[in-house]
């Protein structure tokens, strides 16, 4: 499996990954969970976050996914990416799932926003202890 696939597949089948933003000028990283399209990702969060503020000041993220904790030879994703932030009623019924009731009313609760992470760099990491290497986007 060439390094295209095999990120296709991290992202396909990884959905807890670390996001990282900035505030005031320091990074700062969280557990989300993703959904993918392709190479983009998506990830739900409330629109009263700090995270949200933080993406409002300076929009690009970086995110790991795809670790599974094995150990020595999981592969994972690099991800570094530029962030918008969606009220669109379309995304959030796409990505809606129960178990975000724990914090929403329903897609269409008005606190619920989609964060949809556009790529610029991917880098696949780890795989069977090879270098890293840089996916053409």
């Amino acid at each position: 499996m060439n390094a295209m696939d095999t990120v296709k597949k991290i992202l396909d089948e990884s959905f807890i990954g670390t996001m990282a933003t900035v505030d005031n000028n320091k990074p700062y990283s969280r557990y989300m969970t993703f959904v993918n399209d392709g190479l983009s990702l998506y990830t739900p969060t409330s629109n009263q976050t700090d995270k949200v503020e933080d993406l409002e000041d300076n929009p690009y993220t970086h995110i790991l996914i795809g670790y599974e904790g094995e150990g020595f030879g999981d592969a994972y994703v690099e991800y570094a990416g530029r962030v918008s932030i969606s009220s669109d009623e379309q995304i959030k019924k796409k990505i809606w799932n129960n178990q975000m009731k724990k914090w929403f009313d329903g897609p269409e609760d008005p606190k619920l926003v989609i964060l949809k992470i556009e790529p610029e760099a991917i880098r696949l990491m780890n795989k069977s202890g090879e270098p890293p290497q840089d996916i053409s986007l």
